[in-house]
């Protein structure tokens, strides 16, 4: 029978390698049935050390059906500094602003997007599709048959959602973008950061290929 303090260990390290996150059960999984309740209350012991306290830089977090090390929210500030010192590319406001029209309006098609920004997506639907925050899924049964767009679980991943009725009110992004998805202008740089604050981004979206 395995020792707690490894098992607790193992958790960890699951944890802090997996590109996604894990489900509880799968995490479970690793240990052999002798092990599994040790396994269980040691994970839950885990969660809560990982809880968020004021002395941590990482904590653990449920989203799109796992749990995940992600950063502590009070601390994004330090890593948009490291991001920009590093050199590191955020999304485009345009990139920003097709996503948002992807979210709640999804499925959506190009020419739908096209029609709310008043300029074609395709470059930016690329981009998208290339971070894996967009995929297709279908065609519309319309004149020319269009691809249709939704996000991603990559997508949850990224900006911390359990699940797309987690997104925040569309009044928010509303007020950055217009009514009908088109970008009121203005200090872009500024409704950048309103944008990433109601999406929740903590880092670049640098494709993790990249």
């Amino acid at each position: 029978m395995t020792e707690h303090p490894e098992i607790e260990a193992a958790l960890e390290a699951v944890l802090f390698v997996a590109a996604e996150p894990v489900d509880r059960e799968k995490l479970l999984e690793i240990f052999g049935s002798q092990d599994r309740a040790a396994a269980t209350a040691a994970l839950e012991r885990v969660i809560e050390r990982y809880g968020g306290g004021p002395d941590k830089g990482v904590r653990i977090e449920e989203v799109a059906g796992g749990l995940r090390l992600v950063t502590r929210p009070e601390l994004h500030g330090y890593l948009r500094k490291f991001f920009e010192v590093s050199g590191r590319t955020r999304l485009s406001m345009a990139a920003l602003e097709t996503l948002a029209i992807v979210a709640y309006r999804q499925p959506v098609t190009g020419p739908e997007i096209q029609e709310l920004r008043g300029v074609s997506p395709a470059g930016v639907l690329k981009t998208l599709l290339e971070k894996r925050l967009v995929r297709i899924s279908g065609r519309k049964k319309v004149v020319g048959k269009p691809f249709l767009y939704r996000t991603t679980r990559e997508f949850l991943m990224h900006f911390g959602l359990g699940s797309l009725d987690d997104l925040p009110p569309l009044e928010e992004f509303e007020e950055i973008f217009g009514p009908d998805g088109v970008d009121l202008g203005g200090a872009e740089e500024r409704q950048q950061e309103i944008a990433e604050e109601a999406f929740g981004v903590i880092e670049s979206l640098e494709s993790d290929e990249s």
